[in-house]
């Protein structure tokens, strides 16, 4: 090991010590001696021979003590030195390659590091973890918006140029396609603000006394049509007439927990209850008859982007249920997916009472 910098101050310091201790140990001994012959003459009994001061040998002895004592302190400064630089240097280089864009640079931890300093190179490792993982998920989400982008705007552009070439005629039907078209950018735009407010912290909420059954009540009705479409037939099970919420936001997660059931259950019945929880919280939960969600992907089912191999070709943009957790999240609550026993799917917000 180059002893330069902490380590050589180190050394310097050990070593000083050794010399301080042996120097004070000799000046303590003969100090001692002198206070027992002055103040205890007759007991005090000296080789006359030898006089007052060390012999030739006693030099000796003193000089190797001296040294050996030396070599041992600069054989535990290295040692302690190699403890403290060894985690030191290596956070310093991985901080290096860190700046320089190698995100998968760690700072090594040896068995014998100091206590502080293997604390501080793992914290480091953690902080570099996390860095590197909010990189990938950045680039993720950057693919993932633009794949989720293109396909209604590429619908849009088709549809207009045939309207251009003289492909498709002028007609009500087909301008009712171009308006599906831009109303599904729009949810989609509207869906990552949402999920993208929330991350930043910024999703604001407009608390107030809202009627929570008729919210209820008139998302049913606006999704009535999609229901019997996909032979969904939805029934209400509300105990709760009111609930303290932002009842926009509280609307706009029944109606993506709704479309996440038009997607993916089968036809059958979609119950809405709504109710105080066994925690004394408010709680709206959507419930259908399956297939459910893949045990795989149950513990990651409301993370932005994520579907099963199953669903990814029905319409689906993976934004959903990342929304309605987000605004679960907003209200000081929670999302939660829960098996029930007929292997249907509960997909369920709750947030704490006013």
């Amino acid at each position: 090991m180059k002893l330069d910098g902490l380590s050589k101050k180190i050394m310097v310091w050990m070593m000083g010590m050794s010399v301080a201790v042996i120097t004070i140990s000799v000046m303590f001994v003969y100090a001692f001696y002198y206070i027992w012959d002055a103040y205890w003459p007759e007991s005090y009994k000296i080789n006359e021979s030898s006089g007052a001061f060390p012999s030739f040998w006693e030099w000796i002895f003193l000089t190797f003590l001296t040294l050996g004592c030396l070599v041992l302190a600069a054989i535990v400064a290295v040692r302690l030195a190699n403890r403290i630089l060894i985690p030191l240097n290596s956070v310093t280089l991985a901080i290096k390659q860190v700046a320089q864009g190698n995100l998968n640079a760690r700072a090594e931890v040896g068995h014998s590091s100091l206590g502080e300093a293997a604390i501080l190179a793992n914290d480091f490792n953690m902080l570099a973890e996390k860095l590197e993982r909010v990189t990938q998920e950045q680039k993720f989400w950057n693919a993932a918006i633009a794949h989720e982008l293109r396909t209604p705007i590429t619908i849009l552009s088709g549809r207009l140029q045939g309207l251009s070439d003289g492909i498709f005629m002028p007609s009500q039907d087909n301008f009712q396609k171009l308006l599906k078209s831009v109303e599904s950018l729009g949810r989609l735009v509207e869906d990552l603000r949402t999920v993208g407010l929330a991350d930043a912290g910024h999703l604001y909420l407009h608390f107030e006394q809202a009627r929570l059954d008729e919210d209820v009540l008139s998302v049913v009705h606006f999704f009535e049509e999609r229901f019997v479409a996909s032979h969904h037939q939805c029934v209400l099970a509300l105990e709760l007439q009111e609930a303290w919420c932002d009842p926009m936001r509280i609307k706009q997660a029944l109606l993506a927990l709704f479309e996440n059931a038009h997607k993916h259950a089968v036809g059958g019945t979609i119950t809405v209850r709504t109710r105080i929880n066994d925690a004394g919280e408010y709680l709206l939960a959507v419930d259908d008859e399956g297939p459910g969600v893949p045990e795989h992907l149950a513990p990651h089912v409301f993370q932005a982007f994520r579907r099963s191999a199953r669903t990814d070709n029905v319409g689906s943009t993976g934004l959903g249920l990342a929304v309605v957790a987000a605004i679960a999240q907003a209200h000081n609550g929670r999302a939660a997916y829960e098996r029930l026993p007929n292997g249907g799917s509960r997909f369920s917000i709750s947030w704490k009472r006013a």
